[in-house]
């Protein structure tokens, strides 16, 4: 039996349906990230998967975010579109210890610029305790991260789940 593979986006994608697990890599499918970031705001942080403490948040890159950081490390995989991430290794950490998830950084953050990354689809980054990072998309596409649950994580399951 062959199996295709078939890569969404923004601007193609099917409603995603639930496939049983079976212990086969051909069962497991991602939340439907695409319908998610086609209705959120830039930059926003929604949850499309959770497994306790930890969440996967589907992001809608569109022009340039601010700056963000977190007290542990962070991934952030782009699913589509092109985006550039900036980095500065922070004088002081911003985060407060033992807080979970992203937060916003107020105005630019102050230390050493540690350079950049530009992600293609397919692409993943760490995004390392102790920086800050802000992201700049010239096109909209669309970022999934794995963090730990935040502030800035948005929880929507009634509309994801029900629509």
């Amino acid at each position: 039996m062959t199996y295709k593979t078939i890569f969404g986006s923004l601007s193609k994608y099917e409603k995603g349906h639930i496939d049983i697990i079976d212990d086969d890599a051909k069962h497991y499918v991602f939340s439907n990230m695409f319908e998610v970031a086609n209705k959120s705001q830039p930059w926003e942080k929604v949850a499309v998967g959770i497994n306790q403490e930890y969440v996967l948040e589907a992001i809608r890159a569109e022009g340039k975010s601010g700056w963000f950081t977190c007290d542990h490390d962070e991934t952030v995989l782009c699913m589509d579109g092109s985006v550039r991430i900036d980095y500065v290794k922070l004088d002081k950490p911003l985060a407060q210890s033992g807080k979970g998830g992203s937060i916003a950084v107020n105005g630019d953050p102050v230390g050493k610029k540690m350079g950049h990354v530009v992600l293609q689809q397919g692409h993943q980054a760490l995004l390392p305790k102790g920086s800050a990072y802000s992201f700049t998309a010239k096109t909209t596409g669309v970022l999934l991260q794995q963090t730990i649950v935040g502030d800035l994580t948005k929880q929507r399951w009634a509309q994801i789940c029900l629509s």
